[in-house]
């Protein structure tokens, strides 16, 4: 089984005018949203160290960052581009192996864009195969891999870049083995890092790295050729259990894309259900501030693994703590970016319902559910049961609800005119002549 070979031939081979309509119209969705969460990223301070600190070691600037007035070179922009898209955790997911892919995908491909002449429709075409390649280096070895504390958004996303980029510079068969394979040797992320800086870094390395590869591999750098099935490849060496069957199956006619979810709170999805329960009992209850007695969660055990943070003080810990999102749902009826702040983690009121709430996980929830029971400080009882929360495949976000999620981050950065012109470019990016002038677009406007 050759599937490296197969997927590269593959991604070689496509033509724009093969893809699916429905695949193309998502794509676009998805480049709407992770746009949005690049200029939501871009004003942090995740990104002024990450420029400051590597500024002296930038090589001629050619490429613009997204949110940004400095320019970089290309790889150094793909870097930034994949922190800032993935810091406040609002970029998309796919919630069958909780894979970003758009965010190491689409930092590549905008700062290549942004150095060189590429149409919207190239550009769109290369983004859908390097989601489709990074979601399924994902499937393959989920959950054995996540579950081993890779961060896969890092570990596969770095596949989905090289192959974008490959896509674009025209790399041959050969060549795209090379790039997929120094890829491979490449892929890294931990899930330790999560509430850290350290976690949107894997996306922004893995497009850094991924770019790399596929600039290597043209120029005549050679990789093995078996590096996702090899008896020391990728799949064996960081997946004990793993189905290469899922790299290849239904390639061409299958997307991941279609599968693809969007974030409308700014934290680890599996957070998501408990937040919209909490948000619903506000309004429906008209809760008042202190009214909160305690409260009981049962979650998918997932949820325990991966966000059940309690001793928390940072605003990005609190991104992974199912208490904390459950708390601001209930104290602000919302939980929006303000909401994961380091001023609203110690907020007393929100600290107090975070301490009062017991969270368990059971199998008898599923990771798109909760159920949660609300103790009043007069003796009433409330509950809320979700089999389904917002944003997820059931009950997705509208292409009006992403519009907003757009202005609400970009207008940080922007004038009302300069948001909508932008969010048009996002829309229409398939029949822009150069992507680049999206990418110019996002830049701050001077004060």
């Amino acid at each position: 089984m050759h599937v490296t070979q197969e997927m590269a031939d593959y991604v070689v081979g496509s033509r724009f005018k093969d893809l699916p309509e429905d695949v193309v119209a998502e794509a676009r969705r998805a480049i709407v949203n992770i746009v949005g969460c690049a200029m939501g990223g871009a004003p942090e301070d995740g990104a002024d160290i990450a420029i400051a600190t590597f500024s002296p070691f930038f090589g001629k600037p050619t490429a613009a960052i997204i949110g940004r007035r400095e320019k970089a070179d290309p790889l150094h922009a793909a870097l930034i581009n994949g922190i800032t898209s993935h810091f406040h955790d609002y970029d998309d997911t796919t919630p069958k192996n909780y894979i970003h892919a758009s965010s190491p995908v689409a930092s590549a491909l905008f700062a290549y864009a942004s150095a060189n002449p590429v149409s919207g429709r190239d550009f769109l075409h290369a983004f859908i195969l390097g989601f489709e390649v990074t979601s399924r280096v994902g499937n393959a070895t989920y959950p054995a891999h996540y579950d081993a504390g890779w961060h896969s958004t890092g570990t596969c996303g770095v596949f989905g870049a090289a192959a974008a980029i490959g896509k674009l510079i025209g790399l041959d068969s050969e060549q795209m083995v090379h790039a997929i394979g120094l890829a491979a040797t490449q892929a890294a992320g931990l899930r330790e890092m999560f509430g850290s800086m350290g976690k949107p870094f894997h996306p922004g390395r893995a497009a850094q790295n991924g770019y790399g590869a596929a600039l290597l591999a043209q120029n005549g750098f050679t990789s093995g050729i078996y590096p996702l099935e090899g008896p020391r490849g990728f799949a064996t060496v960081q997946s004990a259990d793993h189905d290469l069957s899922k790299l290849t199956d239904g390639l061409g006619r299958d997307f991941d894309l279609r599968e693809n979810t969007y974030k409308p709170f700014p934290c680890g999805i599996v957070n998501h259900p408990a937040i919209d329960a909490a948000i619903q009992l506000n309004r429906e209850h008209g809760l008042a501030p202190g009214s909160v007695k305690a409260v009981r969660l049962r979650v998918a055990p997932l949820v325990m693994d991966l966000c059940g943070k309690r001793d928390i003080t940072k605003g990005l810990q609190g991104k992974f703590s199912v208490v904390h999102g459950t708390a601001v749902g209930l104290v602000r009826g919302k939980a929006g970016l303000q909401e994961y702040t380091d001023e609203a983690v110690n907020d007393p009121e929100i600290r107090r319902v975070r301490e009062s709430a017991v969270a368990e996980g059971d199998t008898a929830i599923s990771e798109d559910g909760v159920a949660m029971t609300v103790e009043l400080q007069d003796g009433r009882v409330l509950t809320k049961t979700l089999t389904h929360s917002l944003g997820n495949l059931a009950r997705p976000l509208s292409n009006a609800q992403l519009e907003e999620k757009f202005r609400d981050q970009a207008r940080r950065l922007l004038s009302a005119g300069g948001v909508e012109r932008l969010l048009g470019q996002c829309w229409t990016i398939a029949e822009l002549p150069s992507t680049s002038t999206l990418v110019d677009a996002s830049v701050p406007e001077e004060a």
